[in-house]
């Protein structure tokens, strides 16, 4: 007997706004919604969903506004044109068919982008054309009548400058009035679009676009001489890689540079918590809970919040400001060389804010072993969770030195574990095309490069905003349960009148962390760092909080984790901290990963292999890195 699945419908008004890749529609959507926003996933797949509300008025009435993933066609090629194309015929499950529909197109480039509003439209959606970026095009010459527009279209036109909050306010003001009456559909469309008569719908709406364009005046073609001539340093063949390998070695210096003070105050603070707590308690075990566990496992972790931010700061800026694209292009053929093409640039580069998004953004890659190899390598892009461990041991055993050029010692250090996990990857990708056929295979990269712009404080500041809650909802969800639990192993039992140590060795932590020492000491790893790996595979970061209460617990004279730098540097050779440094480099990613994969690839082979390999490598690699250390004296 078969049971159904029950999927319960929000039925409050929705609006879905749909557009190509690059045509702005984030932006409209962030300058509708404003903090309003939640992200999740769509029912059954792991493509992204962001909704938000839109809420006006002094009754605080609001509309469900829905981000759909960015499509070129509804003639589904991927997951992510797959869930737009459901959502707009009422087939996603969960999801009721959108009230209206918000065609956002870019004003610069109508032939393109006016293709998927007519599709849309022939679908029976109400529907109102977002004409977006118009503010470019009146400086590059294109006239554009929206009146005229609208009524070639059969549709409303509403000029739009995304970017700007102002910038949105007649449309906002257009769906405030279409959905004046919450019980009532809105009348936004006017005819539904013509179906066309005997040629494909494709050759249809293209003749139907330059008839439009041509009675408009507005059929000619205007170049972005600005960006074309930006264009002629950025993609040179040799300046445009050198530029872009500067571009990347500035981020990193800047994630050490930029960090100083604001870790340096979230330290202190941690510091200055924990002795106050400390001096309001007197029974030990609590004590021990608060500070050793609570205070210095969290502050342990919450202290690398501004090196998280540096970076996704300049992530988010040249995302914004159209350079990503360029980097994807310039990076197609050393891709190619391993058998992979410039398309798997844009999921990797997701990897190195997180896997997950990454591997889930391989979706738009539409060859299967594309997809499957890019899926197999993102782990290796050094995520942002890692990036705490790495600040943890560089700044213990790394000296604060300027060498040649005025460079840090520390960034360049940061720099080369970065490029470490970028040649590893690539490493399995030549493994794997030399073991496929399809690798063999050359895929020509064709994607369009926006025109250049300025980021809009206010994208960047939201972008901001949300991976700080992210970061800090896992610091108080996920760290400190592990912590807490840690906590609790590293406590219980208690020692015999007559142990000889360190209380904690006699706790199942300390059990644990002797067992497991046997197999991790050929590669420099003492019993502490064994015990933090283990909570380090639900989240990378607790490796930092776990050695945070390991040796909060294991000190002496009332050292905390917020001091873990100098302890750890007391306690481990620069052999070991270099070979944990490389553990981390090529070592499987969280539980949490290996979940979306299995997702993804639809069972437990493909995870299975990848734990495999990069367990192997990673022991591999420190193993290496170990015993080179030591002959060269640095144990």
């Amino acid at each position: 007997m078969q049971t159904a699945t029950l999927h319960f419908v929000d039925r409050s008004p929705l609006v879905a706004l749909i557009g190509n890749p690059n045509c702005g529609k984030t932006a409209i959507f962030n300058a509708l919604t404003g903090s309003h926003q939640k992200v999740a996933n769509y029912a059954g797949v792991t493509v992204e969903r962001k909704e938000g509300k839109m809420v006006w008025g002094e009754t605080g009435q609001s509309l469900r506004v829905l981000d759909l993933p960015g499509a070129y066609s509804l003639y589904p090629r991927s997951l992510d044109e797959r869930v737009t194309h459901d959502v707009l015929k009422g087939l996603a499950a969960g999801e009721k068919r959108p009230d209206l529909a918000v065609c956002v197109v870019d004003a610069t480039n109508l032939r393109r982008t006016l293709k998927l509003a007519l599709a849309v439209q022939r679908l029976g959606v109400p529907c109102v054309l977002a004409l977006n970026m118009s503010d470019l095009a009146k400086k590059r010459g294109l006239d554009i009548d929206p009146e005229a527009l609208s009524r070639a279209l059969r549709m409303p036109v509403i000029p739009t400058v995304g970017i700007h909050a102002p910038g949105v306010a007649a449309l906002k003001a257009h769906l405030m009035q279409a959905f004046a009456d919450p019980l009532g559909l809105p009348e936004a469309a006017l005819t539904p679009a013509p179906a066309p008569a005997s040629d494909s719908p494709d050759t249809h709406d293209a003749q139907r676009i330059q008839s439009i364009l041509h009675d408009l005046g507005i059929d000619q073609i205007q170049p972005d001489t600005l960006s074309e001539h930006i264009d002629r340093w950025v993609l040179h063949p040799v300046w445009g890689p050198l530029l872009l390998g500067g571009v990347l070695f500035v981020v990193f210096q800047a994630v050490f540079d930029l960090a100083i003070a604001p870790m340096d105050l979230i330290k202190n603070s941690a510091l200055a918590l924990g002795g106050y707590v400390a001096s309001l308690i007197d029974n030990p075990l609590v004590k021990s809970l608060l500070v050793d566990g609570l205070i210095a496992g969290a502050g342990a972790v919450l202290v690398f919040l501004p090196q998280i931010l540096i970076l996704f700061f300049f992530i988010l800026v040249l995302e914004e400001s159209g350079y990503l694209p360029r980097a994807a292009y310039l990076l197609d053929k050393l891709m190619g060389s391993v058998g992979l093409s410039g398309r798997s640039f844009i999921p990797l580069l997701s990897s190195f804010a997180c896997a997950i998004p990454g591997i889930m953004a391989a979706r738009t890659i539409s060859n299967p072993r594309d997809r499957w190899v890019t899926i197999m390598i993102a782990p290796l892009m050094t995520c942002s969770a890692r990036l705490p461990v790495y600040t943890l041991l560089i700044a213990a055993f790394i000296p604060n030195t300027v060498v040649a050029g005025g460079l840090s010692l520390r960034g360049l250090v940061l720099f080369a574990l970065y490029l470490m996990g970028i040649a590893g990857a690539m490493a399995v990708a030549w493994v794997l095309k030399r073991f496929t056929h399809e690798g063999t295979l050359t895929r020509p990269l064709m994607m369009e490069l926006p025109s250049y712009h300025w980021p809009t404080a206010q994208n960047v500041a939201m972008g901001l905003w949300q991976r700080a809650k992210i970061f800090i909802n896992r610091v108080g969800g996920v760290i400190l349960l592990l912590t807490l639990a840690l906590w609790f192993l590293a406590s219980f039992p208690s020692p015999d009148a007559d142990f000889v140590g360190r209380p904690i060795e006699a706790s199942f932590a300390g059990m644990l962390g002797h067992a497991l020492a046997p197999i991790f000491e050929p590669i420099g790893f003492n019993w502490q760092i064994s015990i933090a790996l283990i909570p380090g595979m639900a989240a990378r970061e607790v490796v930092v909080s776990a050695l945070g209460t390991v040796y909060a617990l294991s000190s002496q004279g009332g050292d905390t984790a917020s001091n873990l730098g100098p302890l750890i540097a007391q306690s481990w050779s620069l052999a070991s901290a270099l070979s944990l440094m490389v553990w981390f480099v090529f070592a499987p990613q969280c539980l949490s990963t290996i979940a979306t994969v299995r997702r993804e690839t639809n069972g437990w082979r493909m995870p299975l292999i990848m734990l495999t390999y990069l367990f192997v490598l990673a022991y591999a690699a420190s193993f290496s890195t170990y015993h080179l250390a030591l002959a060269l004296g640095l144990g």
